[in-house]
């Protein structure tokens, strides 16, 4: 099933791309798809994930033409 990955800010520019096309197989959560779309880098503390553009756990799972965005917390003033 084919995934979108999406990263934003200094993930961006950590990762060296925006995006990702990423295939799995079966059932992944979002933990899972971080794995594998960087590669096993370790992910940084406080980092949000959003599945479809609603926030979303480590912990749930992603479905088949999900889009996937990792970014980190978001400051304001």
């Amino acid at each position: 099933m084919p995934v979108n990955v999406k990263y934003f800010a200094s993930l961006r520019e950590t990762i060296g791309r925006s995006s990702d096309q990423i295939t799995v197989a079966g059932t992944m959560t979002v933990e899972e798809i971080w794995q594998q779309a960087t590669n096993d880098l370790d992910r940084p503390e406080r980092l949000l994930a959003a599945i479809n553009q609603e926030y979303a756990s480590f912990t749930q799972e992603v479905k088949d033409g999900d889009e996937v965005a990792f970014f980190p917390p978001v400051t304001g003033g």
